[in-house]
């Protein structure tokens, strides 16, 4: 009797040495699996670090690329105002050089014109200064149409209001009959080149 319990006492603590032995192998392989999965977890933190600094660094390259090109549009747009002002500003400059380009000539040939105006004035009964006359006349026409061909024109001063803006007043005196402020005699005609004034008239007001 004795050994049978002996025997089941034997027994029972081989079952509990196999569960003991059944319960250390699975925590060991639970504490096998927690420390492999441990750098499988690492591993996935580090990927999406990298990945998360991968699509800042891409934002921020973007972002400085937006910022050059609105610098280089700027920048082309500033310098294709700058161009069609430039041409703009040339194509005044040339129109008004076509529209004028007759002045500085005139302006040197209107004293020429003022010298024979005044030969012109004189009267003599010589038939041979008549002649000479004629023939000047003849050239101070063709003078005068030519200047007028170009826009050069008289300006029209005598018993006209003074306008200071083509006539220039070198002296003034009371005319009878005559109000203030009338040209009363042109000493030296003026003349218009189109709009612009080419050479003011000196003339007498009436005061």
């Amino acid at each position: 009797m004795q050994e049978e319990m002996n025997m089941k006492k034997e027994a029972e603590a081989e079952t509990d040495t196999a569960a003991a032995e059944k319960d250390t192998e699975q925590t060991t392989d639970t504490q096998t699996q927690e420390t492999e999965q441990e750098p499988v977890q690492e591993s996935k933190k580090e990927k999406k670090l990298f990945k998360k600094d991968k699509v800042a660094e891409l934002e921020k390259k973007i972002s400085e690329l937006e910022e050059e090109v609105a610098k280089q549009k700027n920048a082309y747009f500033k310098a294709y105002a700058d161009t069609e002002n430039l041409r703009k500003r040339l194509q005044s400059e040339a129109e008004t050089t076509r529209k004028y380009r007759i002045q500085s000539f005139a302006l040197e040939v209107l004293p020429v014109l003022d010298s024979m105006e005044r030969a012109l004035a004189v009267q003599s009964d010589d038939e041979n200064i008549k002649n000479y006359v004629k023939g000047f006349e003849m050239i101070h026409d063709q003078l005068v149409a030519v200047l007028e061909k170009e826009g050069v024109k008289e300006i029209d001063a005598l018993n006209q209001p003074f306008d200071h803006n083509v006539h220039q007043a070198l002296m003034q005196e009371p005319v009878e009959g005559v109000e203030s402020g009338i040209v009363v005699e042109v000493l030296q005609k003026g003349y218009m080149l189109k709009d612009r004034v080419l050479r003011a008239a000196l003339v007498k007001v009436s005061e």
